[in-house]
């Protein structure tokens, strides 16, 4: 089994404000994966070393934890040299740099595209949604249209002080894609959906069950 996480590139918001990727969002789910056998390759779309965002540096014992996920940071791929590779799941995870550039970018866009055509997975957590928002499936509708998601709420986007700095609510945006959105009853509690071979997460706390729905669709018959 082949996995491909897409990481931001992005270290600041058109605001001004610094961002980046959210570690544990990435750190989590990835360390889930490679646990199960997963092959995993990490992408961003420029490359190199991914940006963290400052608020999610993880605690030193965090970081000896997730050792091999924060390892695979430094030395990305770029999105361009894997777009022709297949892989059984393509994972977005969060920080608010996915509102910036995963956003607009035609290379994801296209392959998250071929991903749904060809029925693969396709997951995403947090702000990592952002990354499915102009992805058209072959007949030109939405990815998200009519289907089960979630992602970080205009709500927990207000908790978090950014409302105003950042360049779109992403669950006002899920919506206007005709996505059927749903969340947690309390803002920052985990809360992920599954429709079909699309996994969504709506927050960092929802990191280790969406990391658990991944390993789970991959391989059903090691659910336990």
């Amino acid at each position: 089994m082949r996995a491909l996480i897409v990481a931001t590139s992005c270290n600041q918001l058109p605001s001004g404000h610094p961002t980046g990727l959210w570690a544990e969002e990435f750190a989590v789910p990835y360390m889930a994966l490679t646990k199960a056998g997963v092959q995993v390759t990490v992408a961003s779309p420029a490359g190199g070393a991914v940006p963290i965002d400052e608020k999610s540096q993880p605690s030193e014992k965090e970081a000896q934890e997730w050792a091999s996920a924060l390892s695979a940071l430094h030395t990305t791929r770029t999105l361009a040299s894997v777009k022709d590779e297949a892989f059984d799941l393509i994972f977005l995870p969060g920080g608010h740099g996915p509102m910036v550039d995963l956003a607009t970018d035609n290379t994801l866009q296209e392959m998250l595209s071929r991903q749904d055509a060809e029925g693969k997975l396709i997951a995403a957590v947090c702000h990592g949604p952002a990354g499915l928002l102009h992805v058209r499936r072959r007949d030109g509708s939405p990815l998200l249209k009519g289907r089960r998601v979630t992602g970080f709420t205009n709500m927990e986007e207000r908790l978090a002080g950014l409302h105003d700095k950042v360049p779109f609510l992403l669950e006002d945006e899920m919506k206007a894609q005709g996505g059927d959105y749903h969340s947690a009853l309390l803002p920052m509690l985990s809360h992920v959906e599954r429709d079909g071979h699309l996994i969504t997460g709506q927050n960092p706390r929802s990191s280790e069950a969406i990391g658990e729905a991944m390993v789970e669709a991959l391989n059903p018959a090691h659910a336990h």
